[in-house]
């Protein structure tokens, strides 16, 4: 059965862009088995902090990308986490639940709202419900408790306290949830969420576009961070651990690469040159059709995030897969009670927060041999095919939808086998 999809997410994006694919990835395979699939997101890129899609005198328009449909809405432009930004997002908001430029496209058979921030779920709601369409939530970060776990913002703050409600009504709403953490299902029921309408499709990977060829590299052994360089990332703590790596003369030679960009990133560049850290560089973001080339040069990657209680539902993000599909071993250090790193024997554990455990962590993984590292990385792309390959997300979503099309209910909570660790 064909489905026509809405899904929006304002901060989606195509590959000639750096960031997540996740939706374009999932609504080109979602075209593939036959489905009719839309994204509608903001024309001003989040990272670049550009508008990249429309003249000067658009407010919207639909362009195909590589078999995919974008909606491009204009928004306000912003520059830091200000108001700016959160005009930026109820403009984007408005602008969903009126249908702006959709009205060529006809009318859905679902519409799909994801977070992180849940104004633009709630214009998805909005619109669905004028539609008179099924409406299916995805909840990628816990919001607003991130804010109270990671931005230290009061539970009873009049921001945290208005997004709960939008969260509760959100839950009620929505005839499934999509929730991306595997242990996202907790909180929510806590939250009004009914289990059965919870289903886990995770963040992923593309093997698709995968480098033919994924030559061991030379020289130094090198360590390399990709992704945003951001508050809840805590990559202070390579930098503290390379400062004393360089302090240490008996300690093996390390480099670390931070690829990417964000709102630390300044802050990270004035610490190492201030701190003359010359073990330390620095890469820019890259589009996601051009990230592989880059991480071939590493021969492990790290996974670090702030020490925080929001980790403990668990994490999925998509550098972590990524590295898993480039066959080395992952350092993983972020406090959470489902760690797909154990799980799969794809690398080594360190606490988080933590410089001296960070360093001895490296230095166990620089000293073991090569086969090691290679028995590691080989775990990490058994693990990351069998559970986080997009054509199989893919397929779960669309059966995910079609139930939902049907009205079968489901009581899939599960994850792959996600024995806490």
């Amino acid at each position: 059965m064909e489905v026509k999809i809405l899904l929006v997410n304002q901060y989606a994006i195509p590959p000639q862009q750096a960031g997540p694919m996740r939706h374009f990835t999932l609504a080109r395979e979602l075209v593939q088995l036959g489905h009719d699939v839309t994204i509608v997101a903001s024309s001003f890129d989040h990272v670049t902090r550009q508008e990249t899609r429309l003249r000067p005198h658009e407010k919207h328009q639909v362009e195909l990308i590589d078999g995919v449909r974008f909606l491009w809405l204009r928004t306000p432009p912003y520059s830091g986490n200000g108001l700016a930004r959160i005009w930026n997002m109820l403009v984007f908001t408005a602008r969903v639940w009126q249908g702006m430029g959709a009205q060529s496209l006809g009318r859905p058979d679902v519409i799909i709202g994801s977070s992180p921030h849940l104004f633009g779920a709630l214009g998805a709601e909005i619109r669905a419900r004028h539609l008179r369409v099924p409406f299916v939530l995805e909840v990628r970060d816990l919001w607003p408790q991130s804010l109270v776990d990671l931005a230290n913002m009061s539970e009873r703050h009049p921001i945290v306290l208005a997004l709960e409600v939008i969260e509760r009504y959100l839950y009620r709403r929505a005839r499934r949830i999509i929730a991306l953490l595997p242990g996202a299902s907790e909180p929510m029921v806590a939250k009004g969420a009914k289990r059965a309408k919870i289903v886990w499709i995770p963040n992923g990977v593309d093997l698709a576009i995968l480098p033919a060829s994924n030559a061991s590299p030379q020289g130094a052994f090198t360590l390399m961070y990709a992704g945003t360089h951001g508050l809840a990332n805590g990559l202070d703590l390579v930098l503290d651990g390379a400062k004393l790596l360089l302090q240490d003369t008996s300690s093996p030679k390390v480099r670390f690469i931070l690829l990417g960009d964000g709102p630390n990133k300044a802050h990270l560049m004035e610490r190492v040159r201030a701190e003359g850290l010359t073990n330390v560089e620095f890469l820019a973001a890259v589009p996601k059709n051009q990230v592989y080339a880059l991480l071939q040069q590493a021969h492990g990657f790290l996974l670090i995030l702030k020490d925080s209680p929001v980790f403990r539902w668990g994490v999925s993000p998509n550098k972590l897969f990524d590295y898993f599909a480039m066959g080395r071993p992952v350092l993983f250090g972020v406090n959470t009670p489902y760690n797909p790193v154990a799980e799969s024997g794809a690398g080594l554990t360190f606490a988080p927060g933590d410089p001296a455990a960070f360093v001895a962590a490296v230095k166990e993984l620089a000293s073991r041999s090569v086969a090691e590292r290679t028995a590691m990385g080989e775990a990490g792309q058994k693990h990351v095919r069998e559970h986080y390959d997009f054509q199989r997300l893919a397929l779960k979503l669309e059966a995910t939808l079609q139930d939902v099309l049907r009205g079968e209910g489901t009581a899939d909570v599960s994850q792959h086998g996600s024995s806490k660790t």
